[in-house]
């Protein structure tokens, strides 16, 4: 069997039919199963599928947004699509591409969606939407047994740094590929720009003040380093959240 796939659902009974159609079918193995994102992201580090039938609406963490973190993987498995609701991006697959199967899930497209299994390409991911909100819940820092998670709502910081950004979180620090500008978009309404290299969770603005030398610098709560802040930002700052 050339093909090791991972059941990812949050409803056993879907699970179970999932395994016993690809029983029918006998052209993979289920290697294991997880019931949400986070777990599956476990999963896929202990079992190493080249597969993963992954269930788009989930609480927690959801399908499309496990699909993202998957994608940050060293080798990163194929991704099919389950789902009882077709309003998700279906435009986003061309005819090549991985399979997006409606529940009940039937035999024979299961099995055409798994004879065509391939990778989901970065457009592809583009134009899927984070389920009910507009950025994700977490961030995916990458490492060689698997990917770690910082909830968005635990971190003070991005700075970015030549090649990489560092997250600083409530937690310490890590390293990921995104760039500045692709995180500011993403998550314009929470986080603020205050330098050239860095942008901080507004939730955690404590303060702005001027050291002996002059330069302006901002504090955080959660935090004892503060980070420089630009002159111009410093008034925008001070203005937008009464600091």
């Amino acid at each position: 069997m050339s093909l090791r796939v991972l059941i990812v659902d949050d409803e056993q009974p879907a699970r179970d039919r999932l395994r016993t159609l690809i029983a029918e079918i006998g052209a993979a193995e289920v290697v294991g199963e997880a019931a949400n994102g986070e777990e599956a992201l476990r999963r896929v580090a202990e079992t190493a599928p080249s597969v993963v039938l992954l269930d788009v609406r989930m609480p927690g963490m959801d399908g499309v947004e496990t699909a993202h973190h998957l994608s940050d993987l060293a080798d990163a498995p194929a991704v099919i699509f389950t789902t009882a609701y077709d309003g998700y991006a279906v435009s986003a697959f061309d005819a090549q591409a991985v399979g997006y199967l409606l529940k009940p899930v039937r035999r024979e497209k299961l099995a055409a969606a798994l004879a065509r299994a391939a990778r989901l390409t970065q457009a592809q991911l583009r134009g899927l939407t984070f389920g009910e909100g507009s950025s994700r819940s977490r961030i995916a820092a990458r490492y060689r047994d698997g990917v770690r998670l910082i909830p968005v709502d635990e971190i003070l910081c991005f700075i970015a740094d030549q090649k990489y950004t560092t997250v600083r979180h409530l937690r310490g620090e890590d390293l990921i590929d995104d760039s500045l500008r692709a995180l500011e978009e993403e998550f314009a309404e929470r986080f603020v720009r205050v330098h050239r290299n860095t942008l901080v969770n507004t939730r955690f603005l404590d303060a702005v003040e001027r050291d002996a030398a002059g330069r302006y610098l901002v504090r955080l709560r959660g935090s004892a380093q503060p980070l420089a802040v630009s002159r111009r930002m410093a008034s925008d700052l001070k203005a937008r959240f009464d600091l």
